[in-house]
């Protein structure tokens, strides 16, 4: 157990005892405990030299639930049917999410499966296959002034790939048209300014 991540299972949490169970299982599969993010982050050493550790798992919490976070989840098997993709634009990690304590206990030996097999994904230096820039759809709405509007064409184009993704993200999500077009609109002169989406 590291001193520095403690302050976090000490603070009265909605999710105390839940925290403190997880942490258990995951100091039981060898892993070291390090706070990052401002959560507790459990990696494994690096095996060969150079290469930095690897985080496997995080602990976390939300209002509705807490949850085990697995890096790679993407990558590893799901015979019980517990790994939960937080959202469609995540594309790697995945979530085991719980409600109370019993959850945690009646799953721990699953739970340590899911680890070691985490564990053996990193040994193996896997990588998931993220998803290109070209990939993802691009609203009729954006097609359409990227058609009209030459220098916004080779403004997007010029833009770092996680950038346009941020875009085209943003683009897409609206289910109106008329509120996608808004929002293109909008974001027209800070793409033609080389700007991201974040960036202000």
């Amino acid at each position: 157990m590291n001193p520095k991540v403690d302050f976090f299972f000490n603070k009265a949490s909605q999710w105390q005892e839940e925290y403190e169970k997880l942490r258990v299982i995951c100091l039981d599969c060898g892993l070291t405990e390090e706070l990052k993010w401002g959560c507790p982050c459990y990696t494994f050493p690096a095996s060969s030299a150079g290469r930095q550790k690897s985080n496997i798992v995080l602990i976390h919490g939300f209002k509705e639930y807490c949850a085990l976070l697995v890096f790679k989840g993407a990558l590893l098997n799901d015979p019980n049917g517990i790994l939960i993709q937080q959202t469609e634009n995540v594309q790697s990690a995945r979530q085991i999410r719980f409600t109370n304590l019993l959850e945690i206990v009646e799953l721990e030996s699953v739970l340590k499966a899911y680890i070691f097999e985490a564990i053996e994904v990193e040994k193996a230096g896997l990588k998931v296959e993220l998803k290109k820039t070209t990939d993802f759809a691009i609203p009729q709405e954006f097609k359409s002034k990227l058609d009209h509007i030459p220098a916004l064409k080779v403004a997007f184009e010029a833009l770092t790939p996680g950038r346009q993704r941020g875009y085209l993200f943003h683009f897409s999500q609206p289910k109106q048209s008329k509120t996608r077009e808004a929002r293109v609109e909008k974001y027209i002169p800070q793409i033609l300014s080389g700007r991201g989406l974040d960036d202000g």
